[in-house]
């Protein structure tokens, strides 16, 4: 199957698991989502395994995976507080600041600088965030980033993009030091373990609450398996980059949800800002 197809499907699975779990956390609590997003596609993942080779690990692999867990368990929770709270469009494109943020680690840890293309691609990450509140300019110039300052889901979900900025290179490394498809069928398995006797915890230790709405939960996890396969799929085609930058049409997607979905305002210029931010997302993958 083309990548560029692979991308986009990944793309779609991945907006339609945020807005599934947006509709769940209407009425369950975002420690319970946060594990079924994970737990729930376990399965569906698993079953692959029989059929894939599982390479040789060392001690890397362990502690790239000791170091991505607490840190993943951090976003997700964060994640899920961030489209709980706020609007789907108000929250997703804000992803787009994690190459932001990659820049600035690579800058501190291997002493790289921006060139051209990284700057205009960080302004229009920028332009992109601003134009998402750009209705509230009639108040003053400033104002639609003091709104991104008091929507607290967006401010959450910025968090979530420095933490990705930070997990997607120890992700590499686990990748490096075993397989794509092994590091992708077993890496949501030990997160769901990890993460379940926090999701007890905040349950009351009543674990039917994690089959509370199996059908609602058992479509969260299939295409959350289906987003994980059909992106490492597509990176086994093309340069992680490309299939990185086809994949950030999520935002565009979860934006349309929430206007078609969840009856979302003002879905114009969210749309417009969402397409700038995404076109400096691909100006720093590609260029």
């Amino acid at each position: 199957m083309n990548w560029l197809l692979l991308s986009l499907l990944c793309a779609f699975f991945t907006a339609s698991s945020d807005a599934l779990c947006k509709r769940s956390l209407a009425d369950s609590n975002e420690y319970l989502i946060a594990w079924v997003r994970v737990g729930f596609a376990s399965p569906f993942l698993l079953s692959i395994l029989p059929f894939i080779d599982i390479p040789p690990v060392d001690i890397y692999f362990v502690l790239a995976l000791c170091a991505l867990l607490p840190l993943e368990i951090m976003a997700l929770i964060l994640y899920m507080k961030a489209i709980k709270m706020s609007p789907l469009s108000l929250t997703l494109p804000f992803l787009a600041f994690s190459p932001v943020f990659m820049i600035g680690t690579s800058n501190i840890l291997l002493g790289e600088r921006l060139d051209k293309s990284g700057i205009i691609g960080v302004l229009l990450i920028a332009t992109g965030a601003y134009l998402l509140h750009v209705r509230t300019t009639k108040k003053g110039i400033f104002e639609p980033f003091k709104a991104i300052r008091r929507e607290r889901g967006s401010l959450y979900m910025i968090i979530v993009a420095f933490i990705y900025s930070i997990t997607s290179n120890l992700g590499k490394m686990a990748v490096l030091h075993s397989s794509p498809l092994f590091f992708s069928v077993i890496y949501f398995p030990i997160l769901a373990g990890v993460l379940f006797p926090l999701f007890m915890w905040k349950n009351n230790y009543r674990i039917t609450m994690a089959f509370s709405h199996i059908t609602a939960f058992g479509l969260i996890g299939l295409v959350m398996a289906l987003a994980t396969v059909t992106h490492f799929m597509a990176v086994n085609l093309v340069e992680v980059s490309y299939a990185i930058s086809v994949k950030r049409m999520s935002l565009l997607f979860g934006i349309l949800y929430g206007a078609l979905w969840f009856k979302e305002t003002n879905i114009v210029e969210r749309l417009i800002g969402g397409i700038v931010m995404i076109s400096g997302v691909v100006i720093i993958a590609l260029l």
